[in-house]
Formats: C-alpha cells, sequence, structure tokens
C-alpha cells in the first residue's frame, strides 16, 4: 500500500477523533455535554479541508499513463516464399487495408510462370497476443506459362487462403504464415492443395 493510501486512511480516521476534541469533550464525568452548533460547522470544516488536501495529493502521485503502443498498419509490402507447385509462388507482396479488418493483397511473381493475383482478405485478432490476427480470404490469378519447346499458355484459377498475420510491436515489420490452395480453371482443370507461404513485409502509415 502506498504511503499516499495510508495517510488517507489514516486522515480519514482522525477526523472522528480530533474534531471532537476540537469541538468539546461530549462525555465528561457522568452528566452529558452536547456540542453547539458552532462547534460542528468547525468540525466538518475541518474534515472537508483535510481529505481535499490529501486527495490532491493522491493525484500528483499516480504514475503517468504509459503510452499506447502501436501493433497495426495500414500497407506493407515485402516478399512471399512459397511451394513450388503453386501458379502464384515465389513473389511480391502488397498488403492494404481498407478498414480495421477488410485487406486487399497483391502478388506479383517473375518466375515461370509469371503470374499476378489478389486476395480480399478479413482479419480477426488473436487474444492474449498484441499484434497477432488470423484471416481468411478468396480471390484470383492469372498466369503465362512456357516451356523449352518455346510454347506458351495461359493460366486462371481462383485461391483462397487462411493464416497467421503479426506485426511487431512499435517496429515497421510484419510476417505471416498462410495457406493458399489454387483451384486451376485455365487451361486445365485441377486442385493444388499444397500452397504455403511465408511473408515478411515492411509496413507503412497506421489504420484511421
Amino acid at each position: 500500500m502506498s504511503i499516499v493510501k495510508i495517510l488517507i486512511i489514516s486522515s480519514s480516521c482522525l477526523t472522528f477523533a480530533f474534531p471532537l476534541n476540537f469541538a468539546g469533550t461530549i462525555f465528561r464525568f457522568m452528566g452529558i455535554k452536547f456540542i453547539t452548533m458552532k462547534k460542528i460547522l468547525q468540525a466538518l470544516l475541518f474534515r472537508a479541508l483535510l481529505i481535499s488536501s490529501t486527495s490532491l495529493l493522491a493525484q500528483d502521485e499516480e504514475p503517468a499513463v504509459t503510452p499506447a503502443t502501436d501493433a497495426g498498419y495500414k500497407t506493407a509490402i515485402g516478399i512471399r516464399l512459397s511451394t513450388d507447385q503453386a501458379v502464384v509462388g515465389n513473389s511480391v507482396s502488397i498488403k492494404h487495408f481498407l478498414n480495421d479488418k477488410l485487406a486487399l493483397e497483391g502478388f506479383l511473381s517473375f518466375r515461370n510462370p509469371v503470374s499476378i493475383g489478389a486476395l480480399l482478405e478479413i482479419h480477426k485478432p488473436l487474444a492474449g497476443t498484441e499484434g497477432l490476427k488470423w484471416f481468411y480470404g478468396a480471390g484470383a490469378y492469372i498466369g503465362f506459362d512456357s516451356d523449352k519447346a518455346k510454347t506458351s499458355r495461359n493460366l486462371m484459377g481462383a485461391m483462397g487462403v487462411v493464416g497467421l498475420d503479426y506485426k511487431f510491436v512499435n517496429v515497421p515489420l510484419n510476417i505471416s504464415l498462410d495457406w493458399k490452395p489454387e483451384l486451376h480453371i485455365i487451361d486445365d482443370i485441377n486442385f493444388e492443395p499444397s500452397a504455403i507461404g511465408f511473408t515478411a513485409r515492411f509496413t507503412f502509415g497506421k489504420k484511421g
């Protein structure tokens, strides 16, 4: 218990004893001596002044409020490393939050096949860890594949995503781990489940 709290409690207790002495003894010998109205008002005034002074002292000694930490970001850009089976594999990743929960993530991959894709993602915080969220979403991609025979084909499909997103507190760095299965539609129909990725990004701005 702090010294200020002890002082406040002690002063409250003393105000029941000291003002009585200040106003005169109530019980004297076997007879009763009543306190006059004037002395009652003096006792109440003394108690009010004492409590006010100790309250002001307690406010002065309260610890300063710790500034709120920043574990959010508005935009982030970085590199996503992925398994080779995915059409949208190793790529540049750009994520931008449209609001507190909804984000748009874009990909640009220069390997073969060259591809671009986009995901609309919903983020939800995980209790107990500041800056950690889980997310899910869906989107689409297009790609351009060429082989050694100098033939090329166009690729198109849909993709979903579920993962974890972490923003380091007061550090402009964001990392995420996700599973991004792909459903190829053009030029063949095929489902690719083994599309796991790890992303590291630099962050810019704060959520409004």
